[in-house]
């Protein structure tokens, strides 16, 4: 089930772990040094269909929180990050880019605003509560911060919403896209978000109280029998079909948030403070030298990117593939890569140097990919 993994109490369990191993669970991958499965009995292929067609509960979990509260909770958020968050009201979620001080991304959570002087940050893989206490510190910010014990699951897929309206209420269907609101789940109240990292819509509950976490499992797997449910993971194929970038993989702290498209949720006029401002506007006036765009390519179905491959024009490297799969709806591989500017533009014939020793022909995509 776990081959090659030495399992230990570094490598954290879930709320959820034992009842992803009654369910079949093949393979894990860490994230937050938690587990996250990978893999089910079905192959990459039935997953991504599965998803797409009916609706699958995964344990997502690593998405730690990092709740700041106290009287300077806004302005140590707001010191984290480029985007404005003035306007945002209690039952909020928003995307957000962390940068530190040369602009470099150091996580990408969506913040859930719970009060006025209370948040979570559900973070990507990077240490952010560390970065948060340590900037907390050095400006004196009257705040606390720790890791509650919330562990968020994940019910995604077209039919989420009719299963989670059937299961806990028909207010489901009222919490917009972004938003969260409340259930009750065995006499508890517990939030309800409607996001989730695929793009065939769904809900994530950010169960408070691990304790309560199998029989949360059990509850949404029984009551979505009769929708075909699956336990499932975030899958590859609709990720990077869906443009849906990984931290550590086609982002990090040598990527600003204008290489990875997230220019609109950067304040540069002055009007917010934050970590990286000045850095972020020098590299706004700079111009781009590159930025992320999809790559489709040819020779059959790639084998797994698990370290960057080449994207060449003719003898110059003008990128490299960070995130590749083949697509069975496409009939074609896809990747993730940053592309330098003179050649970033859609339809721009390149060449992929996969690992299995492949130079694979294709063009430079728009994302997220039609």
């Amino acid at each position: 089930m776990a081959e090659g993994l030495n399992f230990s109490r570094r490598l954290r369990r879930t709320p959820y772990t034992s009842s992803a191993e009654k369910a079949g669970v093949t393979g894990f991958s860490i994230v937050n040094h938690m587990l996250l499965p990978k893999a089910y009995r079905r192959s990459v292929e039935e997953d991504y269909w599965h998803l797409r067609e009916h609706v699958q509960i995964w344990d997502v979990a690593c998405q730690r929180q990092v709740q700041i509260q106290g009287r300077d909770a806004a302005r140590l958020v707001q010191w984290m990050t480029p985007r404005d968050i003035s306007r945002a009201k209690v039952g909020d979620c928003l995307y957000l880019p962390i940068t530190d001080d040369t602009g470099g991304l150091i996580n990408d959570p969506v913040l859930l605003k719970l009060a006025e002087d209370r948040f979570w940050l559900s973070i990507a893989d990077s240490d952010l509560l560390l970065f948060a206490k340590g900037l907390a510190l050095g400006r004196g910010f009257s705040v606390s911060i720790d890791e509650p014990d919330v562990s968020p699951l994940a019910v995604q897929g077209p039919k989420a919403e009719q299963l989670l309206a059937e299961l806990f209420g028909p207010h489901i269907r009222d919490i917009g896209f972004f938003k969260f609101g409340w259930i009750d789940v065995a006499g508890t109240r517990q939030l309800i978000a409607r996001s989730g990292y695929s793009r065939q819509g769904g809900f994530e509950i950010y169960l408070q109280g691990g304790h309560l976490g199998a029989g949360l499992w059990d509850m949404i797997g029984q009551a979505g029998l009769a929708h075909e449910i699956a336990p499932g993971c975030p899958n590859l194929i609709e990720r990077i079909e869906g443009g849906l970038f990984s931290y550590g993989n086609e982002m990090t702290r040598e990527t600003t948030p204008f290489e990875i498209g997230l220019q609109k949720f950067c304040s540069l006029d002055g009007s917010i403070d934050y970590l990286g401002r000045a850095a972020l506007q020098h590299a706004a006036a700079a111009g781009l030298s590159r930025q992320i765009r999809g790559v489709l390519f040819d020779g059959g179905p790639c084998p797994t990117c698990a370290a960057p491959w080449p994207v060449h024009v003719g003898d110059k490297q003008v990128g490299q593939v960070t995130s590749a799969i083949w697509s069975p709806r496409l009939k074609r591989n896809v990747g993730l890569s940053l592309i330098d500017r003179a050649f970033w533009d859609a339809g721009q014939p390149v060449t992929v140097h996969s690992a299995d020793g492949a130079i694979r022909s294709g063009e430079v995509s728009g994302l997220p990919f039609a």
